[in-house]
């Protein structure tokens, strides 16, 4: 593809028609106007609009280089993600050219070397060889369930460059591939939920921000912190959650955060905090119900019109058949809420509009299904569902749910199954049946063969012998990883487009080179549910050193294995981008929006934003339900909202009953040991996207001693004498991490928090079973194990360690620095 000649020329034009060159406006620490003062200037510095999941940006470059970003419109609460495009192009860890393991290279077939073994630089004609000639390879020995397709889909915004949507279908045309089910955000809610409202719930519009503001007389934020996610969104945040939740704080309005945690959104909303054991909502829940029923404060012509099952939970909640009522007094000594909080919730939640807005940690432990089971059903006892400002949203805390749905139109983006050549059928039955829970890939390679439960159904693990990872770090974000390394010795080859030198990057056999976002053309939209904007992602930069696109890498794969025609339709990216812009152009015309040719929008470098009709912003979720539950049921087999669920009741799992259900967990902060005294929890960092941006600047923000924080009571800092700023050891039976100490008030007693993402840096990989992770990963310490038989999501949040001042020779940190390498 022509790159430069896409690179927009009228740039400067950019600088007066968007905010980025209004007087004053901030770009990340200076505004646009300082920087480009005069027309001299404006010729040297280039201004190019584009956008990224942290919002849209204005890059200003200088002789081919990236000197500074901000917003390029201006958010209400400053976002340093913004900030750091620099970063992301110019950065130490960038993957320069393609590399490959050196024992790989050789033909060693000592996987165990992955991670430690030496780096030899290699054409990219070489590179390409060896993948294409071992994808085939182990396509015509194996066939496609040997080959598994890997990827989080977070790398990056865009309708044209999805580094997995681009994996799947240079896969899906060569001959399939086994992929996976779920995700780790919400691996437990999205299986439960269908069977309690009959939809995944949690990827769905909520209530409209305005019907907050008009009808909520109480926010409840349980388990969530939206200061810190609504920075980011799938495709490109446009932040009005965060401003919607300072006109909720401005209101005067109670606000109520339930979290273990005094997060940054409880600080700046003012709001009330009441501190929770880690893993014990369903337990607080369960006590606030028992109130309702108790004081006779629970809305029953709602259950009785609205809902199945209740009696069966009313039963269980009383404690009818085990004699233990799960009322307030037995639900304090589990959560560590005092009893007369507990009642007085009861109290507050059933007087007022009470919107509970449940965030996702939660159900991110064992049993996980049951946290959401058992808001939903705490929401329904007070009968506030489908009414104005009450009821409850699993979406608020993210991609800003509840900004109103934008009347306009969608862009079309690349699919991942394009038309395939008949025949292709057999593959594509044989692979589905091989698709696995995500969050089980260890035990999936460690167990070729073995047959799990699944929401009543069984899953048998292939037998996996290439890995192909693009646009992920799964050695950041999957659970116990020292459990993972050793799974990631059984594939024969291991293939990784990265753009950094992620600590997956660094575990693989073959690295190819990938561009950023900042270095190709794209198209986003903004906001998940608004809709709001469609940004041009303009390519700031030429590909750094010999990066190349995801797209153009999987077309040379493509083309060598016969497909090529197939993978490209014969388009250039700009073909690509005109059709998916007049996707929406045809959308819009029908809504009777106006949008210009594509031409004058991609020359204009502006976005487009569309308006919320006047009905979008009155929307009430579940309001049709509730108005006729028989004209508009749910997708469940009662058409009600499940309290209890026959269909689940029968799959006789042990761990997942017919309704929401307290289970003690095998690690928690009521069932610790002398040796594991300290619950974990592994909350969102406010600095980063997962592990995103772990390497740039903003590192100096948030690292002590230049390790990832750790966050732990004061009472229980004093008694190991550790205070704020020592280097400590956080350990259990599965790892060790090194940490910075934090020591504050803001933690409940008895658990310690370290912030997901940091990247992983062993010390001595290969030598020790637990090798010490020097940088602070927590996912070294928590669990690989399923939420229960029913989701089998990811369960990081039951965990226990122990916290010591470390007092040896500090290590240093050596994972942001680029590998050495050879050239071949």
């Amino acid at each position: 593809m022509k790159k430069q000649e896409n690179i927009n020329a009228s740039r400067r034009g950019f600088i007066k028609t968007t905010s980025l060159g209004l007087a004053g406006t901030s770009l990340a620490g200076g505004s646009v106007s300082a920087l480009l003062s005069t027309e001299a200037k404006a010729a040297e510095m280039q201004t190019v609009m584009t956008a990224a999941h942290w919002g849209p940006l204005g890059v200003v470059v200088q002789d081919g280089k990236v000197v500074k970003s901000g917003p390029a419109i201006e958010p209400s609460v400053v976002n340093e993600l913004q900030s750091v495009v620099a970063d992301q192009v110019h950065g130490e860890t960038r993957v320069k050219y393609p590399m490959v393991r050196k024992g790989y290279l050789e033909g060693n077939k000592d996987s165990s070397l992955r991670g430690r073994d030496e780096w030899v630089r290699v054409s990219w004609d070489k590179a390409f060889e060896l993948v294409a000639n071992e994808m085939k390879r182990v396509r015509e020995a194996h066939g496609p369930s040997a080959i598994f397709g890997g990827s989080y889909g977070w790398y990056s915004s865009g309708a044209l460059h999805a580094s997995r949507t681009l994996l799947q279908r240079y896969l899906n045309l060569t001959g399939g591939f086994v992929g996976v089910k779920g995700d780790y955000s919400t691996g437990a809610a999205q299986v439960i939920m269908p069977h309690v409202l009959g939809t995944i719930e949690v990827y769905e519009q909520q209530t409209s921000w305005e019907m907050i503001l008009e009808s909520s007389d109480i926010i409840v934020l349980w388990s969530a912190n939206p200061l810190n996610t609504l920075r980011i969104a799938w495709t490109s945040t446009d932040q009005q959650g965060i401003e919607y939740f300072k006109k909720f704080k401005e209101s005067g309005k109670r606000i109520i955060c339930i979290d273990p945690v005094k997060s940054e959104s409880c600080e700046f909303l003012g709001a009330e905090w009441v501190p929770v054991n880690t893993g014990t909502d369903v337990a607080l829940m369960l006590g606030i119900a028992h109130t309702l029923v108790t004081e006779n404060k629970h809305d029953k012509e709602f259950l009785k019109k609205y809902t199945t099952g209740f009696e069966k939970f009313e039963s269980y909640l009383l404690g009818t058949e085990d004699k233990q009522p799960k009322d307030a007094a037995w639900a304090s000594k589990i959560c560590g809420v005092p009893v007369e909080t507990i009642k007085q919730l009861a109290a507050d939640f059933s007087s007022k509009r009470t919107m509970l807005m449940g965030g996702w940690g939660m159900q991110r432990q064992r049993h996980g299904e049951q946290s959401h089971w058992m808001l939903v059903t705490l929401a329904s006892m007070l009968g506030q569902i489908g009414l104005p400002g009450g009821g409850f949203g699993l979406s608020y805390h993210y991609s800003n749910g509840g900004a109103p749905t934008a009347t306009g139109g969608i862009l079309g983006s690349i699919t991942a199954n394009p038309s395939t050549e008949a025949g292709a059928k057999t593959w594509l039955d044989e692979t589905s049946k091989y698709s696995f829970p995500v969050a089980r890939i260890s035990e999936a390679l460690l167990n070729p063969g073995k047959t799990i439960d699944y929401n009543g159904t069984q899953v048998t693990y292939p037998d996996i012998k290439v890995i192909y990872w693009s646009g992920g770090n799964p050695f950041t974000h999957h659970q116990d990883t020292n459990t993972l390394v050793k799974a990631w010795q059984k594939p024969d080859m291991v293939v990784v487009n990265e753009c950094h030198w992620t600590p997956t990057a660094r575990m693989a056999d073959i690295v190819l080179p990938a561009t950023t976002s900042y270095e190709r053309n794209d198209l986003t939209m903004s906001g998940d549910y608004s809709m709001m904007n469609i940004y041009p992602m303009k390519q700031a930069v030429e590909p750094q050193f010999e990066a190349k696109n995801d797209y153009d890498i999987f077309a040379e794969l493509a083309k060598r294995a016969g497909k090529e025609a197939e993978f490209t339709e014969g388009k250039t990216e700009m073909d690509w981008l005109k059709g998916f812009y007049q996707t929406a152009f045809d959308a819009a015309r029908k809504n009777r929006v106006l949008m210009p040719k594509f031409e004058q929008f991609w020359q204009e470098n502006k976005p487009i934003t569309f308006k919320a009709s006047e009905k979008a912003k009155k929307w009430v979720r579940y309001e049709e339900f509730r108005n006729d539950p028989l004209l508009n049921p749910l997708g469940t087999p009662s058409g009600k909202i499940e309290i209890y669920s026959d269909v689940v009741a029968k799959m006789n799992y042990d761990d997942c009953k017919g309704h929401p259900t307290w289970m003690e967990h095998e690690e928690f902060s009521g069932k610790t040991t002398a040796e594991e005294p300290l619950a974990l929890v592994t909350p969102h960092s406010k600095y980063r996207l997962h592990s995103q941006l772990a390497y740039s600047s903003l590192r100096k923000l948030y690292a002590v001693n230049d390790r990832e924080p750790v966050l732990i009571h004061t009472e229980d800092a004093t008694a190991r004498n550790i205070a704020s700023g020592d280097i400590v050891r956080v350990f259990n039976k599965r790892g060790q991490v090194l940490a910075g100490a934090v020591v504050t008030d803001g933690i409940i007693k008895g658990t310690v928090a370290i912030h997901e993402g940091a990247w992983y840096d062993p010390q001595d990989l290969g030598q020790s079973e637990h090798p010490l992770c020097k940088n602070g990963n927590p996912n070294v310490l928590t669990r690989d194990e399923g939420t229960s038989k029913l989701a089998q999501g990811n369960s990081p949040n039951t965990a226990t360690v122990q916290v010591e001042k470390f007092t040896g020779e500090v290590p240093t940190v050596t994972v942001f620095t680029e590998p050495k390498y050879t050239q071949e």
